[in-house]
Parts: C-alpha cells; structure tokens; sequence
C-alpha cells in the first residue's frame, strides 16, 4: 500500500505495556492496528512505536497532522485509552476529514486528549 503524499499519521504505542494483552486483556491489540491502517488507508497512515513514554495513559495514540494541516496550524494530538472500537472509529473518521488543523475531533474524542510532559513530546513533534 502506498503512503499517501500528505495524510495524517497516526502512531500507536506498542511498548512495554500499550498494546498489550497483560495490561489489558481482552483487547484485540494485532486487530486495532489492522483496522485502523484499513479505515485510513488512502487519506493517512498508522506507524507503530516501541514506546511513547506515557504509560499512565495506556494505550496512547498520536494523530500528527498532514502538511496542510501543520500549515494550517495543527499540531500532533495525544490522545490516551485508545481501547475501543468507538474510539478506532471516531480516529479513522479524523484521519478521513483531513485531521488536526483541518477537522475538530469527532465524538467524543477530544475527551481523550492529554498534553505529555514536553520531553516526551519532543519525541513525535
């Protein structure tokens, strides 16, 4: 699959304790990945991470945005316990809008936004 020339990325943590099943069980961790590389495939992309240093806020995503979205003055968005289809959803429905600094969050995703101490932000800006 081709990365889009100026989509949205969205990167998963997938260190020591997001993405996994010990610290949450019952979650399909290989099957979030897939469905949201599925649902943004075409307007955005999803990378995985080792670690993003925020494990109390386990399982951490980051929705950075386009060209045109930075441009636009959007900036990477943290968002913490990403565990749900509901919220996979309302990310790929961001990611297919355009993402930060072109569309709002939907739903209830702003709800989920968190601002990391600035070294770990240092990290995806």
């Amino acid at each position: 699959m081709k990365r889009p020339a100026s989509g949205p990325t969205v990167t998963l943590c997938r260190g020591c304790c997001c993405g996994t099943t010990r610290k949450h069980p019952g979650v399909d961790h290989a099957g979030q990945v897939d469905r949201l590389r599925e649902g943004t495939a075409g307007a955005g992309r999803v990378t995985l991470s080792d670690c993003l240093d925020a494990c109390a806020h386990s399982t951490v995503a980051v929705v950075s945005p386009s060209r045109e979205g930075r441009a636009a003055g959007g900036r990477p968005v943290w968002l913490l316990g990403v565990l749900d289809r509901d919220t996979e959803d309302e990310i790929v429905a961001w990611v297919q809008a355009g993402g930060p600094g072109i569309a709002d969050p939907p739903g209830m995703l702003d709800l989920r936004v968190f601002t990391p101490a600035r070294r770990i932000r240092a990290q995806v800006d």
